[in-house]
C-alpha cells in the first residue's frame, strides 16, 4: 500500500489525518515543520505528499520543490476560501487540494484518485474472497466474475476503501448517488442488503444503529 507523508503544524488536524489513513489500509510518515520535510523526502520514498502551506522554518512552497525533485505528487491542504493559495499550488505542480476544514471522505477520495493518477497505488482492493479491480471496474468472487450493477459496484468500492470505518447513511448517498440525502426513503438500505446478498457479505458489512454501515474485515 501507498506511504504518505502528512506534513502538517496543527497537531489534531495532523493525528486525525493520519488515524484516518491508517485506517484505510496506509503507511504515514509525518513532519510539523517544513525543513524537516525536506529532510524526509531526501531520505525516504513517498508514494504522496499531504502538504500544508503554512508551515514553521520552510513554507509548502519551498517543500513543494523538493517533493517536485522527487517526483512525489502533492495534495495541498488550505485554508477554506483562500483562492489564490490554491492557484499558486497548482500552477508550481501540485496534483490537486483540498480545503481545510474537510470531510474525511474526500480527502480519501482524493488521495485515491491522485495516487491512481500518477500509478502509485494498488489497483485491486480484497477482502477474504472478494477482489474488486477499479480499472476494469469488475468484482470476482474465488476468481470468477461477478456482476454488479453500477451503484453495486460504487457501493462496494466505496466500503472497500473505508474499511472498518462506520459511513454516515448521508455519506454513502451523496458518494454513491452524487447529490444530497434526501433523509428518507431506504434506498441506501436496499442496495447494502442487495449487495450482501449477491457477495456473501452477510457478516462483513454491518449495519449501525441510526448511523449506516461498516465494513468489518
Amino acid at each position: 500500500m501507498a506511504k504518505i507523508l502528512i506534513v502538517e503544524d496543527e497537531e489534531p488536524i495532523l493525528n486525525l489525518i493520519r488515524m484516518n489513513l491508517v485506517k484505510a489500509g496506509y503507511q504515514c510518515g509525518i513532519s510539523m515543520d517544513g525543513e524537516e520535510a525536506a529532510d524526509r523526502i531526501q531520505e525516504e520514498d513517498f508514494d504522496l505528499i499531504l502538504l500544508d502551506i503554512m508551515l514553521p522554518k520552510l513554507d509548502g512552497y519551498e517543500v513543494l520543490e523538493y517533493a517536485k525533485s522527487q517526483e512525489i505528487p502533492v495534495i495541498f491542504l488550505t485554508a477554506m476560501g483562500d483562492t489564490a493559495q490554491k492557484v499558486r499550488g497548482l500552477k508550481m505542480g501540485a496534483e490537486d487540494y483540498i480545503s481545510k476544514p474537510f470531510d474525511i471522505a474526500e480527502l480519501l477520495a482524493r488521495v485515491e484518485t491522485v495516487l491512481r493518477r500518477c500509478r502509485k497505488l494498488d489497483q485491486s482492493l480484497r477482502i477474504g474472497a472478494i477482489e474488486l479491480r477499479p480499472e476494469s471496474r469488475t468484482v470476482l468472487k474465488n476468481g470468477a466474475p461477478v456482476e454488479l450493477t453500477p451503484k453495486e459496484y460504487d457501493l462496494l468500492y466505496l466500503f472497500m476503501r473505508n474499511r472498518n470505518r462506520a459511513l454516515y447513511r448521508e455519506t454513502i448517498y451523496e458518494h454513491v448517488w452524487g447529490g444530497e440525502y434526501p433523509g428518507t426513503g431506504r434506498t441506501v438500505d436496499l442496495h447494502v442488503q442487495r449487495l450482501k446478498k449477491k457477495l456473501g457479505l452477510e457478516k462483513e458489512i454491518v449495519a449501525i444503529y441510526k448511523v449506516g454501515y461498516r465494513l468489518v474485515g
